[in-house]
C-alpha cells in the first residue's frame, strides 16, 4: 500500500533555483566580493548539493589563494543569502510546479502522509509554504532540511530520516526529484522516484527513476513524457501512482 509521498523542493516543489542564484549574487554585492554567477556557472554548481557546501566548493576552485580566509566568511555569506533569498520569494510570489498543489491536496484527503527531504534550511522552506498555502497550513506531515543529515545528496541519509519520521517502509513511499543527486539518494534510500525536469537540471541524466515527466501536470495542461511509466492524459495523480504502485512495489524489500 502506498503510504508516503516525498518531496525535494528546489527545482521540485517549486522553481526556485534562480532565485538562489540572484540571492547569492546580491550577497556577493552587498558584502563587497566581486563575484558573480551567470547561469551557466550556478548550473555546474548546482552538482555539488547544499547552499553551503556549494559555496565552500566554489571558493577552493575559484579563490584557492585566498581559500582559508574566504571559506571562514561562508556562515555570513550564507545567512545574508538566505535572508535575500527570503525577501525575493515574498516579492516575487513564486508558484508551485505544475500539478504539486494538486497532488498535495489529493494525498491529504486519502491519508497519504507527505514529507519534505531537502539540502535547502527549513527557513526557506518555511517561506515557499507560507506564500502557497492558507495561513498556519503546513503540508507536511514531516520535514527534513537543512543540515539535518551527516551527509549531503547522493547520500541517502535525508531521504533515510524522512522515511523513519513517517513511519513507513521505504517500499510504502515514492520519492519526487528533479535532479541526479537527488535520484541517487531517494535510491539508495530504498524508495522509488518519479523525476521531473527543472530548469536547472535539463542536463542531467535521471537514470533510475522510474518516469520521469517535464512536471506533474494539470487537466488541460498535460506534462511532456520524457521516459518510463506514462500517465494518464499527461497528468500524475494519486490514483495513478497507487496504481502504479500496487503493481510494482507489492512485496518489494522494506
Amino acid at each position: 500500500m502506498l503510504k508516503g509521498l516525498i518531496f525535494d523542493v528546489d527545482g521540485t516543489l517549486a522553481e526556485t533555483e534562480d532565485l538562489h542564484r540572484q540571492a547569492f549574487n546580491r550577497a556577493f554585492t552587498q558584502l563587497g566580493l566581486d563575484w558573480q554567477w551567470s547561469p551557466e556557472v550556478y548550473a555546474e554548481l548546482l552538482k555539488v548539493m547544499g547552499g553551503k557546501e556549494r559555496l565552500l566548493h566554489y571558493i577552493a576552485q575559484a579563490h584557492p589563494e585566498d581559500n582559508g580566509a574566504l571559506a571562514a566568511r561562508m556562515p555570513e555569506i550564507h545567512h545574508l543569502k538566505t535572508r535575500i533569498y527570503g525577501e525575493l520569494i515574498e516579492t516575487g510570489h513564486l508558484a508551485l510546479r505544475p500539478g504539486i498543489g494538486r497532488l498535495i491536496a489529493e494525498a491529504r484527503a486519502a491519508g497519504v502522509r507527505l514529507a519534505v527531504a531537502t539540502t535547502t534550511t527549513r527557513l526557506n522552506l518555511d517561506r515557499l509554504i507560507a506564500i502557497n498555502f492558507p495561513e498556519g497550513d503546513i503540508p507536511f506531515d514531516v520535514i527534513a532540511a537543512g543540515d539535518e543529515a551527516a551527509h549531503k545528496k547522493p547520500a541517502p541519509d535525508i531521504f533515510d530520516i524522512a522515511v523513519e519520521r513517517l513511519g513507513i517502509a521505504p517500499s510504502e513511499g515514492i520519492a519526487f526529484e528533479d535532479s541526479a543527486a537527488g535520484i541517487r539518494s531517494a535510491l539508495d534510500a530504498g524508495l522509488a522516484v518519479l523525476a521531473t525536469r527543472s530548469r536547472y537540471t535539463e542536463s542531467h541524466r535521471l537514470d533510475g527513476a522510474f518516469s520521469a515527466v517535464s512536471d506533474l501536470g494539470e487537466p488541460g495542461q498535460p506534462h511532456q513524457h520524457l521516459a518510463g511509466a506514462a500517465w494518464p492524459d499527461g497528468i500524475v495523480t494519486l490514483a495513478a501512482l497507487q496504481s502504479w504502485h500496487a503493481a510494482h512495489r507489492v512485496g518489494a524489500t522494506a
